[in-house]
């Protein structure tokens, strides 16, 4: 069986990002790994395995265009008002928080953040399917 280990994002400035979801996710770096060209970046938080690997292209001065294909990444919280608000205490601009709805049940409450590239990126409550 398949087991999914990391998603990749290519990022402009590693500080920057690394601070961002150091800030927000709490993620810390597991391995860095610099090359003549670029350098990839691998994060993890805690609870998961799961890495965020960011790819930094040395000669990259201007910022990635993300087109119309990239969605979003997800993570869920335990207590979703209380990271908002952290959030916007740390200055991280997070979109206000939503309740998505259908036949009058609560699917998914939740609040979009982007971060220094331009990646959107989901929080989710924990709550039904979103575990």
């Amino acid at each position: 069986m398949a087991k999914p280990i990391h998603m990749m994002l290519r990022v402009l400035n590693e500080e920057r990002s690394v601070d961002f979801y150091r800030l927000a996710f709490a993620m810390s770096v597991s391995q860095r790994l610099a090359f003549d060209s670029f350098t990839l970046v691998y994060l993890v938080g805690d609870g998961s395995g799961f890495e965020l690997e960011l790819t930094i292209n040395h000669d990259r001065t201007e910022p990635y265009g993300l087109g119309d294909a990239y969605g979003h990444l997800a993570f869920v919280v335990d207590d979703l008002a209380a990271e908002h608000a952290r959030f916007e205490a740390s200055g991280l601009a997070p979109n206000p928080v939503k309740e998505f709805h259908r036949d009058g049940l609560l699917l998914a409450k939740f609040f979009f953040v982007t971060d220094p590239d331009g990646y959107r990126i989901e929080v989710l409550q924990k709550h039904g399917h979103y575990q």
